[in-house]
């Protein structure tokens, strides 16, 4: 056997893995991401989906890939988490087209979630 080290017959010797390097490994899981993206674009429409559909698509793929970046222990990028959230409500929010405007809808809740924030921090001072 050519793997075997000499003076170990019936042993394999297996070499340890590369170690891949962090920034090379997230940039091939964004190259994935975006590879995605693209050809669910493209089914979206060929197939003439609904908006609400592409959409979940989408936020789908985003929120995927951000959850790959934390399942390898990589930095997630809260930018895109927010962006992938906002697909996905967009995408529910399309679907089931309730009798609120989506933006005014998400101004509120950010203006809200901002003021939140401004007296928490302000409470631990």
């Amino acid at each position: 056997m050519e793997n075997q080290k000499p003076g170990e017959e019936g042993t394999l010797h297996v070499d340890k893995p590369k170690k891949v390097d962090a920034q090379k490994f997230a940039d091939k899981l964004s190259a994935v991401g975006w590879s995605l993206f693209l050809i669910w674009v493209g089914i979206a429409l060929l197939m003439k989906l609904d908006v609400s559909i592409g959409l979940l698509g989408v936020g789908v793929i985003t929120l995927a890939v951000q959850a790959a970046r934390k399942y390898f222990k990589l930095k997630l990028e809260g930018f895109w988490v927010v962006i992938g959230l906002l697909f996905v409500i967009g995408g529910l929010w399309e679907l089931f087209r309730p009798n609120l405007p989506l933006v005014p809808v998400l101004l509120i809740v950010a203006g809200a979630a901002l003021l939140v924030s401004v007296v928490r921090n302000l409470m631990c001072k």
